[in-house]
């Protein structure tokens, strides 16, 4: 039984298939950052050099924020695998990240697995290094951190080390202060999530998981709060334009209409309509076919699969149908290298 009545079941597989079939569908979404997250390696926000916009009297370079690909896929992943445990279709023994899969619930058949030689499989989700809108010195501050000790000073009172020795003389200030690098508030990244040969119930809950994830970046700060804005779906029989495109493409159109207004963060209503612009040109000059539901088009259906997943009844079918196919697809793909796994 179909659980969307906005989407037509033809842009839909019937079921998983085991080799690629030609449908996509692809998920436009602007990450907007609500506090201070961090997007780093080796202790320094990801950046790159790229060109400002598309169009020529925009093709000077600038430095943008870079939201690593793995910095977007695992959080919202992770947010999947929480449902799945909390609504009983599996349980934390039995398929823990990165140590030991299941294969056979949606999450591993969907987001992908590898486990050596017991078995493998190529994530249907598809995700690609968004880029910030707004240029790298605009859209990131440096603060000063430091570990003050219980009394609230910075100053040794004698407390004690694990090893039991004093740390520090008593009066003298710890060094324990050091300066990072933090993505500011309201800084955008215009990312799109795909989605391979989508069944409904797959595409349902990959869209669940996007709309539902809110913390993204490192896993070890406070912060990182970032709220997901969905402004359409694409369904096509190919990929279309990256996110850097995009982003250029974004870029162009708030320039044109004076959006840009350095230092002041930009004005998320501008970026959406820019956004939702941007996007309707470069899909007009793609040479795939497909169907878009952006603007008015999108409203029904985020309305409707709001509506399923804002209740218990409703979020259950979801992964009841979900599981149903990735344990069908597991034991026609998967289950012969699973049983010689656990026979070893």
């Amino acid at each position: 039984m179909a659980l969307l009545k906005t989407v037509d079941a033809k842009l839909f597989q019937s079921e998983i298939p085991y080799k690629p079939m030609g449908k996509y569908a692809h998920f436009l979404t602007i990450r907007v950052t609500e506090s201070y997250p961090l997007f780093q390696t080796d202790s320094e926000l990801n950046k790159a050099r790229v060109r400002a916009g598309v169009k020529p009297e925009n093709k000077n370079t600038i430095s943008r924020l870079s939201m690593f690909k793995r910095k977007q896929s695992t959080p919202e992943r992770l947010v999947g695998r929480e449902l799945l445990r909390k609504y009983e279709f599996m349980t934390a023994e039995e398929c823990e990240y990165n140590v030991n899969f299941a294969m056979d619930n949606p999450d591993c058949i969907i987001y992908g697995f590898a486990i050596g030689d017991s078995g493998s499989e190529k994530s249907k989700v598809v995700v690609d290094t968004a880029f910030s809108i707004t240029a790298f010195d605009e859209s990131h501050e440096t603060f000063t951190l430091n570990a003050p000790y219980e009394n609230g000073t910075m100053a040794a009172k004698g407390e004690k080390k694990s090893d039991g020795k004093l740390d520090g003389e008593i009066g003298k200030v710890t060094a324990r202060i050091n300066q990072q690098d933090h993505i500011r508030p309201q800084v955008f990244f215009p990312s799109i999530v795909t989605l391979k040969d989508p069944t409904e119930a797959s595409f349902l809950y990959v869209f669940n998981n996007i709309l539902r994830t809110r913390h993204y970046g490192a896993q070890t700060t406070r912060t990182g709060r970032i709220r997901n804005e969905l402004i359409g779906v694409v369904f096509a029989d190919g990929e279309i334009t990256s996110n850097l495109r995009w982003t250029q493409a974004i870029y162009d159109q708030m320039k044109a209409n004076n959006m840009l207004k350095s230092p002041d963060p930009l004005d998320e209503d501008d970026v959406i309509s820019a956004a939702k612009s941007a996007i309707e040109n470069l899909m007009a000059d793609e040479f795939i076919v497909h169907t878009d539901f952006i603007g008015d088009a999108f409203t029904p259906l985020i309305n409707e699969v709001k509506n399923l997943t804002n209740n218990e009844a409703g979020i259950k079918s979801i992964l009841q149908k979900a599981d149903n196919e990735a344990k069908e697809y597991a034991n026609k793909h998967i289950s012969k290298k699973k049983t010689a796994a656990k026979t070893k």
